[in-house]
């Protein structure tokens, strides 16, 4: 009866390891075929790659390249990066301490706020003459205003978006 116990005197004789061969005692295996995927409901693009499709319902996850930072969900318009609760408060609350056009500033409508930044430094400085201050009230009211308009979602960013809530 031979078997691998008897070939320990072999294996030294012709200088081998007493062990067996790891590849011996296992051989390797085939490589398993691996089927294809199954074909999905739509042709994928020419390279091959498999596109998915939002699942319906979930819509809103999918990304937007026309709405980068999301949509209204009762209208559908793009929204804006820009909160219009701060920008109607820095519209509002800045007049008080002389700072007029702040919330325009944020939200990208940088014309219109420097117009009312620099309108309210040349009507103090004109107000030494006497001839600044209803000027200055004008200017004031109107940044007043037009931060109420902010706080009720009638302004837009510089892009036309409507301000986040």
């Amino acid at each position: 009866m031979t078997g691998p116990a008897d070939d320990w005197q072999e294996r030294i004789e012709s200088g081998r390891s007493f062990y067996p061969d790891f590849e011996e005692m296992y051989p390797p295996k085939p490589d398993p075929v691996v089927p294809p995927y199954p074909p999905s409901g739509h042709p994928g693009p020419v390279d091959g790659t498999r596109q998915f499709a939002a699942v319906p319902g979930y819509g809103h996850l999918a990304a937007d390249a026309g709405a980068p930072f999301g949509r209204d969900p009762l209208t559908g318009e793009p929204l804006s990066d820009k909160s219009r609760t701060a920008a109607g408060l820095l519209q509002v609350l800045l007049p008080f301490v002389g700072l007029c056009g702040v919330g325009r500033i944020y939200t990208g409508n940088t014309t219109i706020g420097l117009i009312q930044l620099l309108g309210m430094f040349v009507a103090m400085f004109m107000s030494l003459l006497l001839i600044g201050i209803p000027f200055m009230i004008a200017i004031w009211f109107w940044t007043v205003i037009d931060g109420i308009l902010m706080l009720t979602g009638t302004v837009r960013d510089s892009y036309g978006r409507k301000l986040r809530s």
